[in-house]
């Protein structure tokens, strides 16, 4: 019999090989793509098919327990699933906040009810999810947001505003957090919201890459009844951490999809005739930071940590300021040709610098490591 981690390893690889064997078997929608964690509007609906293959094959919602139609998957079960998925270029579910964010949040926070009414159609891709938090005065400092919800005689009534939200043209319901008392912290509330309500209004940002994934969302006398509330009145503050905790899972699967666009930079500056040494060591030095990228992922989630694991803040920060150097490189090896608009090269240039903002700012992540890891003083 073999060491407990040989055991392990010879797991992953099983699981891993059945990933791959379904992954190039399965049919694909017309119209799918991998667009990541988000689906642009004409995105959903080859989006939805895809999550209900998955759903009828056993793979959404991995994590989730058996209870709730999920395979109870450990945190590397996970991460190689997303892995495979970036290596066959499909997203790995309709989008991250229903299953990864929302969901694992109704399990923990919700009454039966809610998660009888709410979870199955996560699960079976037939609602997307967006995840209401983020304000023009609210972004890393999530705890002084002034969206209020008050109280009255038949729910709530909100009214505020919300930015940088993904999905949410797109989506059948919300997690918002509001503010439902003073305090800083405990003065904090989570709403379900159905976003078809009367009161909400999506105005789409349009991105300098072309795209509309970000949303501002204005809520306008929105009325809530009582079973909205996710938890007790003022647990908004747990809810929001435990939320942002399942972000970071699958961050180190995206190394998959760096290294495919690194040998893209390279080919965009070979055919340019830009390879020079300068470039060619650029090139060398970003492929051994994915590489180490990708191996910190693996020793992370070999040890199964919690979603809200300081190792997920190395990873993010790794990855994010990764993608930033990709996106400094693709202007290099594309010269003047970045200059002309639509190409994917031009693209990875433009939301580069984005990925060290979006999902915690690197500036949060290093905050993070410096007081959870080194000790050092807030």
């Amino acid at each position: 019999m073999g060491a407990p981690g040989q055991r392990s390893n010879d797991a992953g690889a099983a699981f891993r090989a059945e990933v791959r064997a379904w992954l190039s078997a399965a049919p694909r929608p017309d119209g799918l793509h991998d667009y990541g964690g988000t689906p642009e509007v004409a995105d959903v609906p080859a989006g939805r098919r895809w999550h209900r293959l998955l759903a009828d094959a056993g793979y959404a919602c991995l994590h989730w327990p058996s209870e709730y139609g999920g395979r109870d998957a450990s945190v590397r079960e996970q991460a190689i699933f997303a892995e495979e998925a970036a290596r066959a270029r499909v997203p790995r579910q309709l989008n991250i906040v229903g299953p990864d964010l929302a969901g694992p949040v109704i399990m923990r926070f919700g009454t039966p009810a809610q998660r009888e009414r709410l979870l199955p159609g996560i699960r079976s891709g037939d609602h997307l999810w967006c995840q209401l938090f983020s304000e023009p005065e609210a972004g890393s400092d999530l705890a002084s947001l002034r969206t209020k919800a008050r109280q009255d005689t038949d729910g709530w009534l909100i009214d505020g505003q919300k930015v940088w939200t993904s999905a949410a043209a797109v989506a059948d319901y919300g997690l918002l957090i509001a503010r439902t008392g003073d305090e800083r912290h405990k003065g904090l509330t989570a709403f379900v919201v159905d976003m078809s309500l009367p009161g909400i209004t999506v105005r789409p940002l349009r991105q300098m890459d072309g795209e509309s994934k970000f949303n501002e969302v204005f809520f306008t006398g929105l009325r809530l009844p009582v079973e909205a509330v996710l938890g007790a009145v003022g647990q908004g503050w747990s809810v929001a951490t435990a939320t942002l905790g399942q972000e970071r899972l699958s961050l180190g699967a995206q190394a998959v999809g760096m290294f495919e666009a690194l040998r893209t930079v390279a080919d965009a500056a070979r055919d340019r005739d830009r390879l020079d040494p300068l470039l060619r060591d650029r090139i060398i030095r970003l492929w051994a930071r994915i590489w180490l990228l990708r191996d910190t992922w693996l020793r992370a989630v070999g040890t199964d940590p919690e979603p809200s694991s300081s190792a997920f803040s190395v990873l993010k920060l790794m990855s994010s300021e990764i993608y930033r150097d990709l996106g400094d490189l693709a202007t290099a090896a594309l010269g003047v040709d970045a200059l002309v608009a639509g190409a994917p090269l031009v693209q990875r240039m433009l939301v580069g610098r984005a990925q060290t903002i979006l999902g915690g700012t690197s500036e949060i992540q290093r905050n993070i490591l410096a007081e959870r890891v080194l000790g050092l003083p807030r």
